[in-house]
């Protein structure tokens, strides 16, 4: 039995293989995973419905079971059709995570174009494509080490 937040199968089997430096994309439900991703990336799909589940949800049981080095937000537009005035709402439900978790992570943004590029490195072992429905929801993690 598991003790830690995760039970999702393929996901603790990835994340079990996964190392230092490897990455993993929460992505939300218009991210498009099938396209853009790492060559060696397996894509798990957790999009029930429109919302369900979402982005944070996933990231709170993530963070429980690996420990994460870099959480990197997908940086937002400020013009054009997708514009943001500020930071995504959604951030601060990230940031509200990660303190629970106890951890002196920061978000860092990426611009997103660089975003997609971040993510398609080898080193991106796993997506979990999620339907949050918020912009700019996306969040990559890097592994870090166990130190316990």
């Amino acid at each position: 039995m598991l003790k830690h937040l995760l039970i999702h199968p393929k996901i603790n089997e990835v994340i079990g293989r996964a190392g230092h430096h490897a990455r993993i994309l929460i992505a939300d439900g218009n991210y498009p995973s099938s396209s853009k991703k790492g060559p060696n990336a397996e894509v798990v799909c957790m999009n029930l419905m429109p919302g369900v589940v979402t982005c944070a949800q996933v990231l709170r049981a993530v963070l429980s079971a690996v420990p994460i080095d870099a959480v990197n937000t997908m940086g937002y537009e400020t013009d054009g059709p997708y514009a943001l005035a500020e930071d995504p709402p959604v951030w601060d439900d990230y940031r509200a995570v990660i303190r629970d978790a106890g951890l002196p992570l920061k978000l860092e943004p990426i611009f997103k174009w660089d975003f997609y590029e971040a993510v398609a490195t080898p080193d991106h072992v796993l997506t979990i494509q999620t339907a949050d429905q918020q912009r700019f929801a996306n969040i990559l993690l890097s592994v870090g080490v166990r130190m316990d």
